[in-house]
């Protein structure tokens, strides 16, 4: 997994192209699946999501991806879990202070950010994330944040700002 994370890094730029032209394709799909089965097909959808993202992203699932905004490199992989950026203690190399033998997290984001055109979206503070949504699809949960949003129960997220 270790070496297919590194891949996604370093081809960040084609992973955001295919990402930018999937997800309008994906995501009304996902949503018309999900709706036609009453959600009986949610759960298949969301091990189809774990396969392929944790074959390419080594994605840990937590429920709020942010592969788009981190170079394509998952910051549940920090063993400290951390998702705004490295912790202080990067070593000299660039490999983290608690697994030695592995690059940190936030150092490959850097790298596969600068890859990417839209890279200047790892400057976005992120949120912490929502440990009740570990384990499921980001992408069904996207489709039922923006459900909600437009039945107006719950307002859009403020925008983000530097």
């Amino acid at each position: 997994m270790y070496s297919l994370r590194r891949f996604a890094t370093r081809h960040s730029r084609a992973f955001e192209a295919f990402y930018n032209f999937a997800e309008p394709v994906i995501l009304p799909i996902m949503s018309g699946l999900s709706k036609l089965s009453g959600g009986r097909l949610d759960a298949p959808m969301t091990w189809v999501e774990k396969q392929a993202k944790g074959a390419l992203f080594d994605c840990q699932m937590c429920g709020n991806c942010v592969l788009s905004s981190t170079g394509m490199t998952c910051p549940m992989n920090c063993p400290k879990t951390i998702r705004n950026g490295p912790c202080g203690g990067v070593r000299e190399n660039g490999n983290c202070e608690v697994k030695p033998e592995m690059r940190c997290v936030w150092v490959e984001a850097w790298d596969g950010a600068s890859r990417m055109r839209g890279g200047d979206k790892i400057h976005t503070v992120q949120f912490a994330s929502d440990r009740s949504k570990r384990g499921t699809s980001a992408w069904l949960n996207i489709l039922k944040q923006r459900e909600l949003e437009a039945a107006g129960r719950v307002k859009s997220a403020p925008p983000r700002t530097q």
